[in-house]
């Protein structure tokens, strides 16, 4: 969702990452055994085994270059060894465990029972959804420079690997296509068209592929990078063009006009069970979709009274609808050019740099890039992402990417958000790797759109419209609350989705459509956002009331962000411990 990282499951469906190796036996844990270290044995045993599966290595920022063995076989592989995990964690007495271990336990569980879940529903035969494709996230390698031989070595390999792994997908996606296991035909509408580049590229230079061969590092001999550029040519020539064109041709004459035409996640394969699980991984609760949908239609009324408040302070008389096309219009808040949004986005992100440390203990080393989405799939990309190391803004159709909008969509994406939470925790030494290295779509996405609205405590909105922009890009995430509910739980119309989006936010009618056909294609994920944000405000609202002057905002954030990516009911445990030790953050000699 991303090039901030996508949530675990989707990360290790759709991501460029390594091969399987044979399944490595798990480590026995006898009930007599029910220890920290019997605990930290198996999670680390089954960590070490998932790295060799999908490659995370250090640098969130890097590629990797080899691609995963995607076969039937390996993910039934899978689904055994995270089974046998599971079963292994049952014969575990997490009373016996320590405080810190308990919490573990109950991050890692939740990883494993996602992971199995997205395995016996056989989710990696649906590698592709509205706005994120394996092709695609293969052809983002190519936008990294390599910054050694090694690397041009590996990526190298990478593409003799293509033909193999474009196999396996297809064979995946026409077991979906045959059970009625696809994303639904109206969101993948001219998706094949960001296969051309490749496709249609004249020669191998001018392939997109072979882009990083253009400016090799000096550090390569010159016989050297004359024979790795020659066998890039010949790889992407033989290899990867071939592959896409299958797939392409794949694409055109069955998968397209044969994916499911309905909308509804319980049309699909165990429909209920499959939204509900759905539902689990992405809000790490148990609320039903009828309670969600309920929740969503209060804060959207609560928060169409606050922006009733901003349309009298600027003197609009008019109803919302009114004021939503006003703002839709008026170009005074459309950018001059892609380099002008860029620009802005940059303005704003410094802005909060002058304010951080008011308002944070820990800052995190790794630094974020700003950039424009790459053009083949910015017209069916959201309006920007960010994880380590970067801050994608889309620059494509500059009238739909209102700049009233911007400040909230870069403290999301950003800092504090995306850009500056992921990278604190990846640089938590004291977390276990699979506490660092994953990400859960409630607490990250909650923790992002928390930052939204702390931007108005933080002074970064200038204008009403831009605290307007704020509260509808709130209202945005309230309302998908009510959206993906009444499309997957509901029977609501992709017309009725979209009537209900442009109604009561202000994004543009090309952010609505590209938005709804995320939601539909993408069961559950939209719940994330204000569910998550709900847990943090409702948490800190509560340390307020419990330490009154003793509260500190700075240690506040410290103890959020210090967790990683977590469920919602350990953060909640953990804000419990922070108000019975007196509001006392991680870092003491920090606040």
């Amino acid at each position: 969702m991303t090039v901030h990282r996508l949530p675990l499951l989707a990360a290790l469906l759709l991501g460029v990452v390594q091969p399987a190796h044979a399944q490595a036996p798990v480590p026995a844990v006898a009930t007599s055994a029910s220890s920290d270290a019997a605990f930290y044995a198996l999670a680390d045993a089954e960590w070490t085994w998932r790295q060799a599966q999908f490659g995370d290595d250090e640098n969130d920022d890097r590629p990797s270059y080899r691609l995963p063995d995607v076969s039937a076989a390996a993910q039934a592989a899978r689904e055994a060894r995270w089974a046998q995990t599971l079963k292994a964690l049952d014969a575990i007495d997490q009373g016996a465990l320590s405080p810190a271990a308990r919490v573990n336990y109950a991050i890692y569980r939740y990883q494993i029972e996602t992971l199995l879940s997205a395995q016996r529903f056989h989710e990696w035969e649906k590698p592709l959804n509205s706005d994120t494709t394996f092709w695609g996230n293969l052809a983002d390698t190519a936008r990294t420079p390599f910054r050694n031989e090694s690397e041009a070595r590996a990526y190298i390999a990478m593409l003799h690997a293509v033909p193999r792994y474009f196999a396996q997908q297809m064979a995946n996606m026409k077991a979906g296509l045959a059970r009625g296991f696809t994303a639904p035909q109206v969101t993948l509408k001219g998706r094949d068209l960001s296969l051309l580049p490749i496709t249609d590229a004249k020669t191998a230079d001018a392939n997109p592929f072979f882009e990083p061969f253009k400016a090799l590092p000096a550090s390569i001999p010159q016989a050297t990078a004359k024979a790795l550029t020659d066998e890039a040519r010949t790889a992407i020539t033989s290899e990867v063009v071939p592959a896409h064109r299958a797939l392409l041709a794949y694409l055109r004459s069955d998968y397209l006009p044969h994916a499911r035409t309905g909308l509804a996640a319980q049309g699909l394969p165990q429909g209920k069970d499959y939204y509900q699980a759905q539902i689990r991984e992405y809000t790490t609760t148990d609320l039903t979709p009828d309670a969600i949908h309920q929740i969503g239609l209060a804060e959207v009324a609560r928060i169409r009274a606050q922006m009733q408040e901003i349309m009298t302070q600027v003197g609009f008389t008019g109803d919302l609808p009114a004021f939503l096309a006003k703002l839709r219009s008026d170009p005074q808040f459309v950018a001059s050019s892609p380099q002008d949004l860029l620009n802005r986005a940059a303005w704003i992100a410094k802005t909060f740099d002058g304010k951080a440390a008011d308002w944070f203990g820990r800052l995190p080393r790794k630094r974020f890039a700003i950039r424009p989405v790459p053009a083949d799939i910015a017209p069916f990309y959201t309006a920007g992402r960010g994880g380590p190391g970067v801050y994608l803004v889309n620059t494509w159709n500059l009238p739909a990417r209102q700049l009233y909008s911007l400040p909230a969509l870069t403290l999301h994406e950003s800092a504090p958000g995306h850009a500056f939470q992921m990278s604190l925790a990846s640089e938590n030494k004291g977390l276990p790797a699979w506490r660092q290295r994953t990400y859960i779509s409630a607490y990250g996405e909650g923790w992002a759109l928390y930052c939204e609205k702390l931007g108005v405590e933080m002074g970064i909105y200038t204008t009403p419209y831009e605290r307007f922009g704020m509260l509808s890009y709130q209202m945005w995430r309230a309302a998908r609350l009510v959206v993906d509910t009444g499309i997957h739980a509901k029977g609501w119309t992709r017309e009725q989705a979209l009537a209900f989006l442009h109604d009561n936010t202000a994004l543009s009618d090309h952010e609505i459509e590209t938005e709804t056909d995320r939601y539909i294609a993408w069961p559950g994920q939209a719940l994330s956002y204000y569910l998550g944000e709900m847990a943090i405000v409702e948490d800190r609202a509560r340390a307020e009331k419990a330490l009154g002057d003793k509260f500190n905002i700075r240690a506040f954030h410290d103890a959020v962000l210090e967790l990683g990516s977590v469920p919602l009911p350990v953060l909640h445990a953990r804000i419990d411990r922070f108000i019975a030790e007196g509001g006392k953050g991680p870092y003491p000699d920090e606040e």
